[in-house]
Parts: structure tokens; sequence; C-alpha cells
């Protein structure tokens, strides 16, 4: 019994041995497989890092080409896109009519900026890149009068400021002093010079046209009457748009010069001869251009209107007055703000909201009895309340017996086709006060843009080119204002504006009584 015992006591223990061995196997191959997955994590772990950075890298270095392409991409922008002009002038930013003019230009032009590297003026070097940006055939470069003593005297004699610029074209060119770029007017207050204009586009673009045009037109003015002396303003703005002014005498030449571009009559105080009316005559039938202009004298002018009605349009006795205060302006119904029609001529005007003043005009009146050949064009025009006074000594303004009614013109466009290639055009208006500094100012320039627009429809050719742009006031612009205008915001401010106050005041002091 005891062997038997003891025989069970050693298998109970060979199984516990046994059963030990087998959970010490399991817990082993649990440790291995608890290491095995623990290293398959770690792996995956790493792939994941090693895969986020690997994308985090590329994304990086595309973000980089992409900034560095885009950089490429603005650097070669024009400048009209990568920089804004917020100047209130706009000095740097070039019109429509110049756009126009370098859109057409077919010839190279470089442009010399002579200036010492460091001091160059940065509104003129910004609007010369306009210049390049909107046409391929500019080139712009600067030239350091330090590093190249000799190039100025390559092309001029004169002492040049800083930022003078020269453009070439060829074997043209043409000098712009930085003196005339920049307008400057005495202030007898300080007794110093300010800076009140500035003329960047306007010199340029009458440089490149000067370099690129072979025949520059030729200006007539007609004198030996009383005419008026061209205005300095329109002078200035005549030779900037290229054109040569030359004074004719009909008496001692006998007839207009062949080199007329176009021939000016700046209202005469005094008849022409009847020979100067033949001479007149004969010219404009030959396809002359002229730009006529006349004021109220009192006096018959017989052979000066004769010129006038072989065209179909005549004077209307007296002066114009305005009975529609909103065509009218300074409280003074002879100061008169006309229609502007919408033409080849006028468009730019018109379209750029200008208004034109034209104190003591005469009515042009249209005739039935004219050839079929000749086309009459109203430019400018009153309102159908306007009359033009006959008796000037009254002493009052008001319509009377007698009075002319309107409605009238006051500037018309005459053209007649003589020839398969000719063509008379003449430009008349019944003021030559249109043409005064003062009352262009007046009106911020509308005035002195009708009357270069129409000039340069007189004589631009397909050879040549006239483009008159002003300078850009750096002054505060006068606000023009009609007479209906005027009475409307005098009444708002002095009556109604303070009304509506008084209103509103006593409404309330009312409802915090009754409360």
């Amino acid at each position: 019994m005891f062997f038997k015992k003891k025989n069970d006591n050693n298998i109970n223990n060979n199984d516990m041995n046994n059963e030990n061995a087998i959970n010490a196997e399991n817990i082993e191959n649990n440790n291995n497989n608890n290491k095995k997955e623990k290293r398959k994590f770690k792996d995956s772990i790493n792939k994941k890092y090693l895969k986020n950075g690997s994308y985090s890298s590329i994304m990086i270095v595309v973000f980089v080409a992409i900034i560095i392409v885009i950089n490429m991409i603005v650097g070669n922008l024009p400048s009209k896109y990568t920089q804004l002009d917020i100047s209130s002038e706009k000095l740097y930013t070039i019109g429509d009519e110049t756009k126009a003019m370098l859109k057409d230009l077919d010839k190279d032009v470089t442009i010399y900026q002579i200036a010492q590297s460091g001091s160059e003026d940065e509104t003129i070097s910004n609007l010369l890149q306009r210049y390049a940006d909107e046409s391929d055939h500019i080139t712009v470069e600067q030239k350091d009068p330090v590093v190249n003593p000799k190039f100025v005297s390559e092309y001029t004699s004169d002492n040049l400021s800083s930022n003078s610029l020269i453009v070439v074209c060829g074997d043209r060119n043409k000098v712009v002093n930085y003196n005339n770029i920049y307008e400057s007017t005495m202030d007898y207050n300080t007794y110093s010079y300010q800076t009140t204009g500035f003329d960047g586009e306007g010199q340029i673009t009458s440089a490149i046209a000067y370099v690129t045009s072979e025949n520059l037109p030729v200006l007539y003015t007609l004198e030996g009457h009383g005419e008026q002396e061209l205005d300095s303003t329109i002078k200035e703005d005549i030779e900037k748009a290229n054109m040569e002014i030359k004074s004719l005498n009909l008496l001692t030449e006998g007839s207009v010069p062949e080199d007329a571009s176009c021939l000016l009559i700046d209202s005469p105080t005094t008849d022409i001869s009847e020979d100067e009316k033949n001479a007149l005559i004969d010219y404009l039938e030959n396809g002359g251009k002229a730009m006529i202009f006349s004021d109220y004298t009192g006096e018959k002018m017989e052979n000066f209107d004769a010129v006038l009605e072989n065209y179909g349009v005549s004077r209307v006795d007296g002066l114009v007055f305005e009975g529609d205060a909103q065509h009218y302006a300074a409280q003074m119904p002879y100061y008169l703000v006309p229609t502007v029609n919408s033409t080849d001529i006028t468009s730019d005007v018109a379209s750029s909201g200008y208004y034109i003043l034209m104190p003591y005009a005469q009515g042009i009146q249209k005739s039935d009895d004219v050839r079929d050949t000749v086309n009459i064009e109203s430019l400018l025009t009153t309102s159908d309340s306007a009359y033009s006074k006959t008796d000037l000594n009254s002493g009052t303004l008001e319509k009377e017996d007698g009075d002319v009614d309107g409605p009238f013109d006051l500037g018309v466009s005459i053209t007649e086709t003589v020839d398969d290639d000719k063509e008379t055009h003449i430009i008349y208006y019944s003021t030559s006060n249109l043409l005064q500094s003062q009352i262009n100012q007046m009106v911020s320039g509308g005035n002195e843009k009708l009357v270069m627009a129409s000039l340069s429809s007189l004589v631009d050719t397909e050879d040549s080119t006239t483009v008159s742009i002003p300078s850009k006031s750096l002054e505060v612009s006068y606000l023009t204002l009609t007479a209906y205008d005027a009475s409307f915001w005098k009444i708002c401010t002095i009556g109604l504006i303070p009304g509506a106050f008084l209103l509103i005041g006593f409404m309330i002091w009312l409802k915090r009584r009754k409360a």
C-alpha cells in the first residue's frame, strides 16, 4: 500500500512538473509574442513618422517652389498691375490718349533719364516704367552723368537739370528738361516758388510724338485785323502738340501758304478786306482747314461774315442770354454752360463730364440755303429758353421785344468733300473767351480740352498725330456749379437742413413735455 501511494505521489509530482513546464513555455511564448507585437507596433510607428516626415518635406519643397514661381511671375508683370498709383492726381498713371498713341507706335523709342544713381525722381521713374509696360517699342534707360560725362553732349549743348529726359528715335531726338516737367509759380506772400503742376505725361508723350513723326503740322494765325493774342496756356498746349505756329498777313502774302495744316482766325475786331475774303474762300474750297473764333463787336463785318455764310452759318445779332438756370454759371445768364453734344470731336469732353463755359457768346444760326455737299454738325448748343439780346443798353437782363428766340448753336463743325482725297473742315466757336485761362480754370480745364481736341481733329493725318496732354494740377480744383445748382445747395444749407434740425428738436421737446 505504501509503495502504491508513493508511486501515486511520484505521478502527481511529474504531472505538476509537466504542467509547470507547459505554463513556463506558454509564458515564454506569450512574452515572445508580446515582444513581436511591440516590435511590429514600433516598426509601424517608425514607418508612419517616416511617411509623415517625407510628406511634410515634399510639401515644403513644393510650397517653396510655388512661392519662387509666383515671385518670378509677379516680377515680370507690368508695373501697372504691381504698383498702385495712390497719388491724388494719378501722377504716374498714363491716360487713354497716350495709350492709344503707344498702341499705334511702330518705331523703337529709347527714353534716357539723366540722373545719378540713387538720386532718381521716383515719380518720373514710375511714370517711365508705365510707358515701357504699355509698349514693346519703348525702352527706358538711366544714364549717370558722372559715369557717362559725355553722353548728354551728344544730344544737346545745354546744361540739363538732374532727372531731365532725352527721347531718341533713330536720328531724331528731343530733350525734356526737368524744369518743364514740374510747373512752378511765384507765391508773393512768401516770395518763393511753389510747385503747382506735374506735366510728366504731357511732356513725354509730346516728345515721343515728335521723334516718331516726320511731318509736323504748321498752324498759321491770321493777323492784321485786331485779332486776339493767343492765351499763354493754349499756346503752350499747341507747341506741346508739336505744332509750329506762324503768323500770316494775307495782305502781303496774298494767299494761305501751301504748307499750312490749319488756319486759326481768332476774333478779328475789324473786317477783312475783299481780297482777303476771296483768298480765305479759295483756300477753304481747295480742302483747307480752319478754326475760327468770333466776338460781338457792334460793327459790321460783311467780308468776315461772307466766309461763314459760304458754309451755311451766320452770326445772330446780339449776345446770347440763358433763361434756364441749369445752363449758366456765376449767377450771370450770359456766362453760358452749353450742352456738349456727343460727336467725334467732343466725345472725350462729354464722356468725362467736363463743363464748357462760354461768356459773352453769340448765337450761330444754320442756313437752309447751302450746298448739299456741306455738312454742319452741332458741337455746343443752348437750352430752348435761351435768347439773343439785341439791345445791350436796355438795362435789363430779361427778355424783351425784339430779342431773338433760341435755341442756338455756340459751336459747329463744318465739312465738305471737294475731291476724292480732299475735305474742307471748319470748326467755328462764337466767342474767343473759350480760350482764356481764367475762364478755363472755372471749369477745371474743360475749355482747354475742347479746344485742343478740335485742333487735333483738324491737323491729324495718317502721317502725323498730335497729342497734347494737359498738365496735372497740384492745386485745389475748382467746383463748377450752374446757377440752378448753386441755388439748390444754398436753399439746402441755409433753409432745409437747419429747418430739419429745428423740427426734430421741437418734436423731442413736445414728446418730453407730454411725458
